[in-house]
């Protein structure tokens, strides 16, 4: 059979036959080869047995591919048998057992928590070091280890010390979590030196490659590692000069999976749905990658979308954002009760700041300001003053040497920061007196920063959606960089806040705030 026949049997399976096709880059029309290299043998199809040509060195399947995951997870299943030894250890130590039944029921213990976890999908691959995913299925796997200890007690009617449920589950999680959190950095550690890698094929248009690349490139604790992209045209580049190799025509997706021992193929755009997507996920099951459709959505995840079987058809529903009452309740519990414990036990700390402030430098001690809030409500938000009292009065003639770009003001070296006034803001106790705002309900602990009237005045399309919830004391882009982050990037990170907060985001946001604030990076 001729080259020229097989192009045409073949094109009329995916939707590609040789043919002429502009580029994205504005140069002349080229010909398009249907296949990287020429035809030397049958074309395969994707539904068969051999979707590829094996070569003659294989030796089998490959074994050397993600050889990280096996380790990684016996690392992590290490951590969460130690968390549970140690944790239940202490418990039943406590307890006025023999040391055989302590043993045994620790034993127990630590065996049904590892279970548990694993029927959670606490070892998948795919969330082992990425996501909250993980740290979800811890959650539930304590909860659902309450469960079971409690109906096993109430069955064999053996009564059980309530410190095991109420204090030992919960540290167990917690220990877990730092475990696994202490792992997690470590592998994204090792991944910065260009271990642990996945190779990652692109599929798609030079528009959509380019794009998914552009947000791989920003995660590169993911570990996505770019080889190259299939696609209708024989150049992959943007006009502004990034550009991705063109390893293949979308024909030859399985042979180049095969040949460049992908990980994972990321399929943008429209080039392949429907029947052609089923059909290459049938030939990557015998090359062992992992087929991800990118849907097109831009920084919506999690809960809002879901997968839903219709007449034959897999639809992704996406719901509205603001239709997460449950959540919006846990949130409002969140910010009143960790909010206002954390005002009341910052009170010493803020009255020892405040006396610094006013015996260092002329003015009040306390600064208020108004902010624009959620749905563009005005109010007043207070902190402790860190500036000279004429700050505002200095800020316009300053206007030209602020170090970000965009609308938002900021000074590495502001001249008109006190001594005292960059010690609070090195360590964020300028914003102690927001936990008031938080209470009182104008401000969330989590969320995007109020804007000033004047910025907010100048806000333009999809930058409003910054004000569709409460602002807050930190936020995404807070731990991502702080003040370090481009104007651009930060509205981004304050946008996938909106779309997808949540109470479990809230507290991991939390919980890196702590770190931002203690290393101090973009705090000026």
């Amino acid at each position: 059979m001729s080259g020229h026949e097989e192009t045409s049997r073949f094109g009329s399976l995916t939707g590609l036959s040789e043919q002429r096709l502009p580029l994205l880059d504005g140069g002349s029309a080229a010909p398009v080869e249907e296949r990287r290299r020429s035809n030397t043998g049958p074309r395969l199809s994707w539904a068969s047995q051999s979707p590829f040509v094996r070569r003659s060195d294989d030796g089998g399947p490959r074994q050397h591919r993600r050889r990280w995951v096996p380790a990684y997870r016996r690392a992590v299943l290490s951590a969460d048998v130690l968390a549970a030894a140690g944790v239940l250890a202490v418990t039943f130590a406590t307890l006025p057992w023999s040391g055989a039944r302590a043993a045994v029921a620790a034993a127990v213990g630590c065996v049904l928590w590892v279970a548990v976890l694993a029927l959670l999908r606490g070892y998948d691959r795919r969330h082992l070091g990425a996501g909250p995913q993980e740290f979800q299925s811890l959650l539930r796997g304590g909860l659902t280890v309450g469960v079971v200890v409690a109906i096993a007690s109430y069955a064999t009617q053996t009564e059980l010390p309530r410190r095991i449920v109420v204090v030992a589950l919960p540290v167990l999680v917690l220990v877990t979590a730092l475990l696994r959190y202490a792992l997690r950095r470590r592998l994204h550690a090792v991944r910065a030196r260009g271990r642990a890698r996945l190779r990652t094929l692109l599929v798609g248009d030079s528009r959509s490659a380019l794009g998914v690349q552009t947000v791989l490139a920003r995660s590169r604790h993911e570990g996505h590692d770019v080889v190259g992209v299939c696609g209708p045209s024989r150049r992959c580049a943007a006009a502004d000069g990034r550009s991705i190799d063109v390893v293949g025509a979308v024909a030859d997706i399985p042979q180049v999976v095969h040949d460049h021992d992908i990980d994972v193929v990321i399929v943008a755009g429209g080039h392949l749905s429907g029947a052609g997507l089923r059909r290459l996920s049938w030939a990557l099951e015998h090359t062992g990658a992992e087929l991800v459709v990118s849907p097109g959505l831009v920084e919506v995840m999690g809960p809002r979308l879901t997968l839903r079987p219709t007449a034959g058809l897999s639809l992704l529903h996406v719901e509205p954002a603001a239709s997460r009452r449950g959540q919006a309740v846990g949130k409002r519990t969140l910010d009143i009760a960790l909010g206002g414990a954390l005002f009341v036990a910052s009170l010493p700390v803020l009255a020892l700041a405040a006396l610094a402030v006013r015996l260092t430098s002329r003015g009040p001690a306390f600064f208020s300001q108004v902010r624009v809030g959620q749905d563009g409500q005005r109010f007043r938000m207070h902190k402790l003053r860190t500036m000279v009292v004429d700050a505002e009065e200095r800020r316009a003639e300053l206007a030209h040497l602020s170090d970000r770009d965009g609308l938002m003001f900021k000074m590495r070296r502001d001249p008109r920061v006190t001594p005292v006034g960059a010690i609070l803001r090195r360590f964020s106790l300028d914003e102690l007196p927001q936990f008031f705002n938080v209470v009182r309900g104008e401000m969330s602990l989590v969320g995007p920063r109020p804007p000033l009237v004047e910025e907010h005045d100048r806000y333009h399309d999809e930058v409003y959606r910054r004000l569709r919830v409460r602002p807050g004391l930190t936020g995404l882009w807070q731990v991502s960089g702080r003040a370090d982050l481009s104007w651009d990037e930060a509205i981004r990170l304050d946008l996938r806040y909106v779309d997808n907060w949540s109470v479990t985001m809230d507290l991991f946001i939390i919980w890196k705030t702590l770190r931002s604030v203690v290393k101090g990076s973009g705090a000026y």
